[in-house]
């Protein structure tokens, strides 16, 4: 269940959303293989566009855990067939595989649309117009808030960007007032406040700054 918690987690990159937007343009593409119901071509399509309605990239466990249950997922041949139909399947240009984040992780799935024309010329749809026209919403908002995110980060890093100037400047301006033959009091006193109060204030912003 971790895998599917950390699905639900991640933040979309650049190439996932262009994936999902992909996706859900509505022209039927062409496939080379069948999608009848109750094969494993139809049932994993059907189960990656489930994942892929809620933003979400499934790799082959977490297919197996949706369709055939934990025990399956954890058979070793058994999972080596799925991703061996996965790899027909992207061939046929049903779903493509998404690059690693993480060299040790699993490939992750995407559909190549939602609605497919199957070697038999079959019109198969894996989600209906409703369905889509929630995620198309969803993605909406997703994107919303990463530019919000985007914003907010380019406005902290001005911020310390300014006060690290500030911090610098003061503190040049100390010691330019201590090598001068005769030191000014108050122009030595307001270099020395601004530069504590500048490192303060850039110690506590980096503190809330995100790695």
């Amino acid at each position: 269940m971790e895998s599917s918690r950390q699905l639900s987690q991640r933040t979309l990159t650049a190439e996932e959303i262009r994936f999902l937007q992909d996706s859900l343009k509505e022209d039927f593409r062409p496939s080379y293989i069948r999608l009848r119901e109750g094969e494993y071509q139809f049932d994993l399509a059907k189960a990656i566009s489930s994942f892929q309605l809620e933003l979400k990239f499934p790799d082959v466990r977490d297919l197996i855990r949706k369709l055939y249950g934990e025990e399956k997922a954890n058979e070793i041949q058994f999972v080596r067939k799925i991703q061996t139909i996965l790899k027909k399947m992207e061939k046929s240009k049903i779903v493509r595989i998404l690059p690693k984040n993480k060299p040790w992780e699993l490939q992750r799935y995407a559909l190549s649309s939602f609605k497919f024309q199957d070697a038999d010329k079959n019109l198969v749809t894996l989600a209906t117009d409703e369905q889509m026209q929630q995620t198309r919403m969803i993605l909406h908002s997703e994107l919303g808030t990463q530019n919000q995110n985007s914003l907010r980060s380019t406005y902290s890093m001005s911020r310390i960007a300014l006060l690290a100037f500030v911090m610098v400047a003061s503190y040049a301006g100390i010691l330019w007032s201590l090598i001068q033959t005769t030191i000014n009091p108050l122009t030595f006193v307001l270099a020395f406040g601004t530069a504590i109060i500048c490192s303060v204030l850039l110690g506590r912003r980096l503190s809330k700054a995100p790695l």
